[in-house]
């Protein structure tokens, strides 16, 4: 059995603390094979640096995984060459930039291999290539290497969402989706053996809007002006999911919600 943690969108330095404070205890206490996590928020809320990608990887993240905030820091572009273990999404354009997916062997399990890929939702977000016919590309690439696959699905609807995760059961192991930064409470194994869940969350400011102050956001909905928004770095709560992956077959045994003050 391979054992995972899929920690949601990190918001900020708020969320980088809350990953330092509880990963190493939670790393001891189910003994992860893999963890994963999204970090297009982790800088400042808006995208993610080589510095901020280097601290995440050394707290203990073997993989991160990005969205629409990619490409908000512009160093990252050089970064995106040179660690493909940050990904973004396979399904952008970009050509050979960075790439949408990899396949591991965790250290404590060198003869199991692991499949990541990092796709990114149409509706609402902004220009990508299909998720569902380059996501299936993607997989069936991978598929002759391993058995055992993790989606993250960066996406706004969950429409878009159920409807890629259907698609894709029995193919996947795994299959998250990211971006929204609330929870959801539909977490089960799909009909294929695909763990499913509509958004892991988030880790960041429990009492804010997705991560920023409340009160920026709520006066843009109120005047229609334009805010700066700001992380919200009071009461930060970390979102995750567990999953218990049969080595042998790729389907997955069993999944969880993690939701934990920091």
């Amino acid at each position: 059995m391979v054992k995972l943690l899929f920690i949601g969108d990190i918001i900020g330095r708020p969320g980088r603390r809350a990953v330092a404070s509880l990963l190493p205890g939670l790393k001891a206490e189910h003994g992860f094979d893999l963890v994963i996590a999204n970090g297009e928020n982790a800088a400042g809320g808006f995208g993610i640096t080589s510095k901020i990608a280097d601290e995440l990887f050394g707290l203990g993240i073997d993989v991160l995984t990005s969205g629409n905030h990619i490409w908000d820091q512009k160093e990252v572009e050089a970064y995106l060459r040179g660690d493909n273990r940050l990904l973004r999404p396979a399904n952008y354009p970009v050509g050979d930039l960075g790439r949408g997916s990899l396949v591991i062997s965790p250290a404590q399990l060198p003869q199991v291999k692991i499949g990541v890929v990092n796709l990114a939702g149409r509706v609402f977000v902004g220009p990508a290539d299909c998720p569902f016919r380059e996501g299936r590309e993607v997989i069936e690439k991978l598929k002759p290497e391993t058995d055992i696959v993790v989606v993250d699905f960066h996406a706004e609807t969950t429409s878009e969402k159920n409807a890629l995760g259907l698609y894709l059961d029995g193919l996947v192991s795994l299959f998250v989706g990211t971006h929204t930064h609330v929870q959801t409470a539909d977490e089960r194994i799909l009909p294929g053996g695909t763990a499913y869940i509509t958004d892991v969350g988030m880790v960041g400011g429990r009492n804010s809007v997705i991560g920023m102050k409340s009160d920026r956001v709520i006066k843009k909905f109120l005047d229609g002006m334009p805010q700066r928004y700001e992380v919200e770095k009071s009461e930060p709560w970390f979102s995750a999911v567990i999953a218990e992956i049969d080595e042998s077959s790729g389907r997955a045994l069993s999944i969880r919600r993690l939701n934990l003050p920091a």
